[in-house]
């Protein structure tokens, strides 16, 4: 299974296969990547933020 197909399924983007199993703690590590992915994402918006578009505001 490729990485994009995965992050994809972990962030809502593409539905999962059916034919996979489902069990609770396939869920519940699904749900703790989906987490991890987010506060990833979050934390290089905050750093881009930080360390190119507020030096160009100081004078």
């Amino acid at each position: 299974m490729g990485i994009l197909k995965q992050f994809a399924e972990y962030l809502y983007i593409k539905k999962r296969d059916n034919k996979e199993p489902k069990t609770k703690f396939t869920k519940y590590m699904h749900g703790m990547n989906r987490i991890s992915i987010i506060m990833f994402i979050v934390a290089l918006i905050i750093m881009i933020v930080k360390l190119i578009i507020l030096p160009r505001f100081k004078h």
